[in-house]
């Protein structure tokens, strides 16, 4: 059973704790600017709306990876960086059409929301349920993303749906 991260901007306060959780848990250290979740702040409006990485179908960024430094993760479905394989070109972020993906400075690498391994940190310290880690069935993500063809035999996901 496939899981997605169910992003709720009514429900975020903007308190960044999904930031500091991410940090942590990938790096050991409480620093916004590493996190690979970041809110945004709609300053004109006072919305705060959490964004990371969709693990969308489509993979622009495992599709444009010359390396082959992006893989599915066949457990969780995310797509998942090999940092040793990655060479740092940051050509899955110019292909990335939500800007989810983050060259790090100090690896000359990249970054991008792998779901923690399945238990994503973000989702585990949103104090008030805006992310919340749920059965892709329940958003009706395993249909837009197709993941019902999912097959634990393959590395990549099965075509999207053509009628988006």
């Amino acid at each position: 059973m496939q899981k997605v991260l169910h992003i709720n901007p009514d429900k975020c306060t903007g308190c960044l704790q999904c930031e500091m959780a991410c940090s942590f848990e990938n790096y050991g250290t409480y620093a916004t600017s590493k996190s690979r979740i970041k809110v945004f702040d709609f300053h004109h409006t006072g919305k705060k709306v959490p964004y990371t990485c969709t693990q969308c179908d489509e993979a622009w960024c495992l599709h444009a990876c010359p390396v082959e430094a992006i893989t599915v993760d066949n457990a969780t479905g995310a797509k998942v960086v090999n940092e040793s394989t990655c060479v740092g070109c940051k050509v899955c972020t110019i292909a990335c059409p939500f800007g989810t993906i983050n060259y790090v400075q100090e690896t000359g690498k990249v970054q991008k929301c792998d779901l923690c391994g399945g238990d994503p940190a973000c989702a585990d310290a949103c104090p008030t349920g805006a992310i919340t880690f749920v059965d892709a069935n329940w958003t009706g993500a395993s249909t837009c993303l197709g993941l019902e063809k999912f097959s634990a035999s393959t590395s990549r996901l099965a075509p999207s749906n053509p009628n988006r």
